[in-house]
């Protein structure tokens, strides 16, 4: 399945049993429920999957498992997110041999890589495998910024096709069109600025609040693209409270309770991370349910 690269693509969370384990049933409840809102392909393994504390084991169960769910219907998308070359290559390795269809990669993890360092080690993954990839540029919270420039010399990458745009600088969607033109989609990857991205000619949407609320994520992507500007606006002014629990550092456990309150998750996170308690938890709570007590009838 070749990877169109536009629409929802949702960075799901993992679901995680009380004791700990993959909760592959709640898991499948909530990626039925994505497939069921329209969504155009899935991103595992993200910074909401909790990538840094899963295994090897538990990625191949998760890639397999959503690769037969979704069953040729839209695309499964892994990301990587790793320390060294060498491991970067064995998981896109991987990604092919457990069925995914694309990769989506940050820089190097740990070791903030220079200008050639970055290049290259985006270059000979791209080099070293099949599946196409998007870029993920998220220099605020992992430190490396992958620059115009840098774009520039990953253009004889063909299978490099992508970026997820999470510079939180909205003008960038403009300055990479203006270089070069459609050859890279753009995804916005931050929830509160993806309407004015998409907005702006972005292809794509990395959610993370379409993990709960997914068909209000697909209208807003469907509306923009259609012209009907004031339709999507309504609805993303109702969403933006919510969205904005996507660029918190807590953003993990925030989104996995708006999951639980939707009925299609759990707060079950993995050690280090805790589930939220205190005034924190009701802080959060309350904006989750005043958003699900005001949610918007969709009539199309």
């Amino acid at each position: 399945m070749a990877i169109n690269w536009t629409g929802v693509f949702p960075a799901l969370t993992t679901k995680f049993t009380a004791d700990d384990q993959l909760d592959l049933p709640l898991f499948e409840k909530n990626l039925m429920a994505q497939l069921d809102a329209g969504v155009n392909g899935i991103v595992l393994g993200g910074t909401l999957g909790e990538a840094s504390v899963l295994t090897t084991a538990e990625k191949e169960q998760l890639v397999k498992f959503a690769v037969a769910k979704c069953a040729g219907k839209v695309p499964v998308v892994l990301n990587i997110a790793e320390g060294s070359t060498k491991e970067a290559l064995q998981q896109a390795a991987h990604a092919k041999d457990w069925g995914a269809k694309g990769i989506m990669m940050l820089p190097p993890m740990r070791y903030k890589s220079d200008h050639r360092e970055t290049v290259t080690y985006f270059k000979t993954v791209a080099h070293a495998t099949e599946l196409p990839i998007m870029i993920y540029n998220n220099p605020v919270d992992y430190k490396i910024e992958v620059t115009l420039d840098m774009f520039d010399e990953l253009l004889t990458c063909e299978n490099i096709q992508a970026v997820k745009e999470s510079t939180r600088d909205v003008t960038n969607v403009t300055r990479m069109k203006n270089r070069f033109g459609n050859r890279f989609k753009i995804l916005c990857g931050v929830d509160t600025i993806a309407m004015e991205e998409l907005c702006l000619g972005a292809d794509g949407w990395v959610a993370g609040l379409v993990c709960a609320f997914p068909k209000e994520t697909v209208a807003i992507f469907n509306l923009v693209k259609a012209g009907k500007i004031a339709e999507a606006t309504k609805i993303y002014r109702w969403f933006i409270p919510l969205l904005e629990l996507d660029i918190h550092p807590k953003l993990v456990q925030y989104i996995k309770l708006a999951e639980t309150q939707a009925g299609i998750g759990s707060e079950n996170v993995r050690a280090p991370r805790l589930t939220l308690i205190g005034k924190e938890r009701e802080d959060v709570l309350k904006i989750i349910n005043d958003g699900i007590a005001t949610r918007p009838v969709l009539n199309f």
